[in-house]
């Protein structure tokens, strides 16, 4: 008796990629058969990587057929590994690549989110080179931009690409899908460096406490010791109503954020750039995420060649109160950076509050003035928080310390 799995993506498009199918047989030994458009190069190292994997896994006899795309090894044993289960779904040992240094920095509660990326999990070519654009996250996402067929085998891609892909600095997020399903993708994500999840239609905050849960649980089983943080969407009626409920569902939760396709379509209207429609929800999340103490974060811009309509949605968040926005394109991110950047009177402002607040500390003051104002702490955290969105904007220099402001 024997049984046939297939895992990933072939055809004349498919870049980065591998297509396995794997027959587990009974007896027989190991065949394995590779079709490669570098087949003369390594043809050969494809194979042996089969069998190593093969070995790792436990498999003693089997038939492998394999198309090769330009995989990189990581990609082919998060394909073989999903073809073997897929032929097995019993076998529990796991086909993991050593993870790299690179893979293995942190985040942190606060830190700035104005550029995040969207990677569809299942398209490697895209997630290769993601980080040297520069964005403050990559979102790699096993929700709505990876077909229903593919979901399952798209977790082993998206484990071993937090494993083994350096983002260079940007915080690592993985959107996972909705319920039970968004559940089981956790074990796949939490031991592996993840920094962020963010939680797809969330309507309440069970929602939220049940994500949160099932983090904890796996790292306390797995020995995880990086924090986990979420990032619930609110993407309908119900979760706007609810959108306080769901940011402070968690002390794990950092931001929140909205998805505007599915809340148009869930009250029955059509997005527009101007966003009438969407103007009282955008505004329910903001409030929402400041009376919960996270950072509010606005929905993607979709039309990746309007750079001027990207613009004016930018200025429109940011005056709503809006940290930052979701990308579809790399070419969207600096448009983006620059547009949450503070501009020069908020920098100004900040600058001279910040140094009367370090001179006042300095002189051991307890009260803090500007000229004949005086400046209370929120006030003083928010020019904080501006003036180090400034520096890491490349709009004001670090040598603002040094020069008591004269630099700004």
């Amino acid at each position: 008796m024997s049984t046939t799995g297939q895992a990933g993506r072939k055809g004349d498009r498919v870049r980065s990629d591998c297509w396995i199918s794997v027959e587990l047989k009974e007896s027989g030994g190991i065949s394995v058969a590779v079709k490669s458009r570098v087949q003369s190069m390594y043809g050969a190292s494809i194979e042996r990587s089969v069998e190593q994997g093969l070995e790792v896994l436990g498999v003693e006899h089997a038939v492998v057929e394999i198309v090769d795309a330009g995989a990189v090894p990581f990609v082919i044993w998060a394909r073989l590994e999903a073809a073997v289960k897929a032929a097995n779904p019993g076998l529990t040992a796991e086909l993991l690549p050593e993870a790299k240094e690179s893979t293995r920095y942190g985040t942190t509660r606060d830190r700035f989110r104005r550029s995040r990326l969207y990677l569809p999990g299942d398209q490697v070519k895209l997630m290769l080179n993601a980080g040297l654009h520069k964005p403050d996250g990559v979102i790699v996402d096993l929700e709505d931009s990876v077909a229903p067929s593919q979901k399952e085998a798209a977790r082993y891609v998206v484990r071993n690409v937090l494993r083994s892909v350096d983002f260079f600095g940007a915080e690592r997020m993985v959107r996972i899908n909705q319920g039970q399903m968004g559940l089981d993708d956790l074990p796949f994500l939490v031991p592996h460096n993840v920094h962020i999840i963010l939680i797809p239609k969330a309507e309440s905050a069970d929602d939220v406490k049940a994500v949160d849960a099932r983090v904890q649980e796996i790292r306390k089983e797995k020995g995880v010791a990086n924090d986990v943080f979420l990032m619930p969407i609110v993407e309908s009626a119900l979760g706007c109503f609810r959108a306080y409920e769901i940011a402070s569902a968690s002390p794990n939760v950092v931001a929140l954020t909205i998805g505007l396709e599915d809340y148009t379509a869930d009250i029955g209207t059509q997005r527009t750039n101007e966003g009438r429609e969407s103007f009282w929800a955008r505004s329910q999340v903001v409030n929402a995420a400041r009376a919960a103490r996270v950072q509010p974060i606005d929905t993607v811009f979709s039309d990746v060649a309007d750079v001027e309509g990207l613009k004016a949605s930018i200025a429109e968040a940011k005056g709503l109160g809006f940290d930052g926005k979701g990308c579809i394109h790399p070419r969207q991110i600096e448009t983006i950076n620059a547009g949450f950047a503070p501009g020069a009177a908020e920098v100004e402002k900040a600058t001279r509050i910040v140094v009367a607040f370090e001179k006042a500390e300095a002189e051991g003051l307890g009260v803090v003035s500007l000229g004949s104002k005086m400046i209370d702490p929120p006030v003083v955290k928010r020019a904080l928080r501006t003036v180090e969105l400034a520096v890491a904007s490349d709009v004001l220099s670090e040598n603002w310390r040094e020069g008591g402001g004269e630099n700004a």
